[in-house]
């Protein structure tokens, strides 16, 4: 190397052609200065070697976008299919708990009455939610015992005020769900029998209704409840959710009775009660900052396409409050985990019910469900499944880097 022009060396940096002597390192080897980036270096190139080198590096570059190009396929696929996986296992094992287990659906038609329609509202049950807090304790059983109760003491609201017609507002989180597509695939099974016993319950609630009071289901999905990482807001999008196919369950199931069900928008429907216009919402999107700015703001939204809202209701904050024009409903669940130790709130099991008369008038009802004594509607022990999201919210989390002093 030494014998060599120093002309003809190469920088092995920015290859650029022609370097000068540098000294030598503390091996004794001569070092050679680039005269164009000015880096140093023990290993120039020949300039008869330099096409090799740069036709290996455009390999080298070739090589490496190629297999880029083919992780990032990779990838896809295996996210696509998790996807169809989960979703398979999860309908197969759907599918197989009502071929294998009976449901009742026997209803019963009333005489109506226009005057008033009660409105009973389901909101944040997290049925396959755990909890057990030396305050508070929730599971299957727990969160049949409290919509028996809800169920029951709002029948003797509706019934002072006379009316024939109620409707069954569900506002979304009735389950608790994992996203990642690994664990969905592996806990089919489980959000299967969850979804399964979820209905169970939901449908013995419309059936003791329907007992006193002509029905009516109508359904939108909460954030909790979503099958997807990200929340989404089309249709398409909004209707992967646990929610969604607990109702679709539920319609199933009541197709050959008087039972109705409301279709429209996943996320915000509106519904004609006695004359007013009522908006379901869950609560996890359009409310931004002061909570009756953003009523007068929403109902605005709609004022602009025409459509008058008379009062809304909503969930997902799990603390009730009934006012003028909105009526927000706690959690069945009531305090957990997350809501205790990560943000210091100590809430109660709750839900709202509500007469709305054709005059005008509506009256709004907190049910407090946080301690109840009763037998509940009947579940299948056997096919409890629970997700206790509540508590893995506060887990720490592991330390990537850390330096001890």
């Amino acid at each position: 190397m030494l014998d060599i022009n120093p002309k003809e060396l190469v920088c092995p940096n920015c290859y650029h052609i022609g370097m000068t002597k540098e000294g030598k390192d503390r091996n004794r080897k001569q070092r050679w200065l680039c005269k164009t980036c000015r880096s140093k270096t023990v290993h120039p190139i020949c300039d008869a070697d330099l096409d090799i080198i740069k036709e290996n590096v455009r390999l080298s570059k070739h090589k490496q976008r190629a297999q880029d190009k083919n992780r990032i396929h990779n990838k896809a696929f295996r996210e696509h299919a998790r996807i169809e996986n989960a979703v398979e296992e999860y309908s197969k094992e759907l599918k197989t708990l009502f071929e294998n287990n009976s449901l009742s659906c026997t209803t019963t038609t009333h005489e109506v009455n226009n005057k008033a329609v009660g409105v009973l509202q389901l909101s944040d049950i997290h049925f396959n939610e755990l909890v057990n807090l030396p305050n508070n304790k929730y599971d299957f059983k727990v969160a049949s015992k409290r919509i028996w109760h809800l169920v029951n003491k709002s029948k003797s609201y509706f019934k002072t005020a006379n009316i024939s017609n109620v409707v069954v507002a569900l506002t979304g989180d009735l389950m608790n769900s994992d996203r990642r597509l690994d664990e969905l695939l592996n806990q089919a099974t489980n959000r299967a029998k969850a979804t399964f016993l979820g209905v169970d319950i939901l449908q013995q609630a419309i059936i003791d209704m329907n007992k006193d009071f002509n029905v009516t289901v109508a359904s939108i999905v909460g954030n909790e409840g979503r099958a997807n990482k990200e929340m989404g807001w089309s249709n398409i999008i909004a209707t992967d959710n646990y929610d969604y196919t607990i109702f679709q369950c539920l319609r199933y199931l009541f197709k050959d009775s008087n039972i109705e069900f409301v279709h429209g928008d996943p996320s915000e429907l509106v519904i004609n009660v006695a004359g007013q216009n009522l908006l379901m919402m869950h609560g996890h999107g359009s409310f931004r900052g002061k909570l009756d700015t953003a009523v007068s703001q929403i109902a605005g939204r709609y004022s602009m396409k025409g459509i008058k809202i008379d009062y809304i209701i909503m969930g997902h904050i799990h603390s009730c409050r009934i006012g003028d024009t909105f009526g927000r409903s706690s959690s069945l669940v009531g305090s957990n985990d997350y809501s205790e130790k990560a943000l210091n709130l100590n809430g109660r099991a709750s839900q709202n019910c509500y007469v709305f008369y054709s005059n005008g008038n509506r009256d709004g009802i907190k049910v407090d469900l946080q301690n109840v004594d009763c037998e509940g509607y009947d579940i299948d022990a056997s096919l409890e499944a629970y997700n206790a999201k509540s508590h893995g919210k506060i887990r720490k989390q592991k330390t990537i880097f850390e330096v001890v002093v």
